[in-house]
């Protein structure tokens, strides 16, 4: 069996592919244990500054692969138990994305369908082919969304419009992902508008990007007083360390920072 999940990193960046693509990377239990130790490996690295998420193939991920579970008897169903800090271990596989150190760019094109649409939710920036087909699939197969796009989508997604999504499955494009918030920006090469991203990021004081998403993911439950400490906190972590004065010097000496 070929590998589910493909990892290259360059200069910082590491680059994460789905690798079912002949199954337009639907997701089954081998997916699953890939992605999640994905995750694992890259919440434990320190040389990772910037990450690209994308699909080998024609799409992007087609969401669960039915087939790949079935609805036996001995099918998992308790889905209770926190395995994975606020998230079970199937909720695990969209917001572990967000609870990464690094900031984490999705390119979707072709297909992304119900846990594709949020294993892109939770990437920090999301890029996606304008004719990219997606859907919140799940009630096509009498479910409700669980791998954690309701709290990833909240303040994102108008209420109204994900409502009508979610109770009729219907098909969107990538431009209508753009402007109903799923999607940051559409663009024709999303695999290369995210690298270029990422190479910008891992370029920045990599203190200050891992600070500035530690505040970002603060801000939908957080108050007003608890992100202001936030930011006093981080800050002062920041402010006039090694590589906080290397990105003041090199500005000023117009030549690309080396960050420690």
């Amino acid at each position: 069996m070929a590998e589910r999940v493909l990892m290259t990193t360059t200069d910082g960046v590491c680059h994460i592919r789905l690798n079912r693509g002949d199954k337009m990377n639907a997701l089954d239990p081998a997916m699953f244990e890939g992605i999640t130790a994905a995750l694992e490996t890259l919440a434990a690295s320190g040389n990772v500054r910037a990450i690209v998420l994308s699909g080998e193939g024609d799409a992007f991920c087609a969401g669960l692969d039915l087939g790949s579970f079935g609805l036996q008897d001995d099918a998992p169903s308790d889905l209770v138990p926190r395995t994975h800090g606020k998230a079970n271990w199937v909720q695990n596989l969209g917001w572990g994305w967000r609870q990464l150190p690094v900031p984490v760019i999705s390119a979707v094109h072709g297909v992304c369908f119900g846990g594709g649409l949020q294993l892109m939710a939770g990437s920090d920036i999301k890029i996606i082919h304008p004719d990219t087909r997606c859907a919140v699939m799940e009630m096509r197969w009498g479910l409700v969304p669980d791998m954690s796009g309701y709290p990833l989508w909240r303040g994102n997604v108008r209420d109204d419009i994900l409502r009508r999504l979610v109770y009729t499955n219907e098909i969107f494009s990538g431009e209508d992902a753009q402007s109903y918030g799923f999607a940051t920006e559409v663009n024709e090469e999303p695999i290369a508008r995210a690298l270029e991203l990422a190479r910008i990021i891992a370029g920045k004081n990599p203190d200050a990007i891992r600070a500035a998403k530690k505040i970002s993911n603060m801000m939908g439950e957080a108050s007003d007083a608890e992100l202001l400490l936030a930011e006093s906190v981080e800050q002062t972590e920041i402010i006039y360390k090694p590589n906080q004065l290397e990105a003041v010097a090199a500005f000023f000496e117009k030549r690309e920072a080396k960050f420690g």
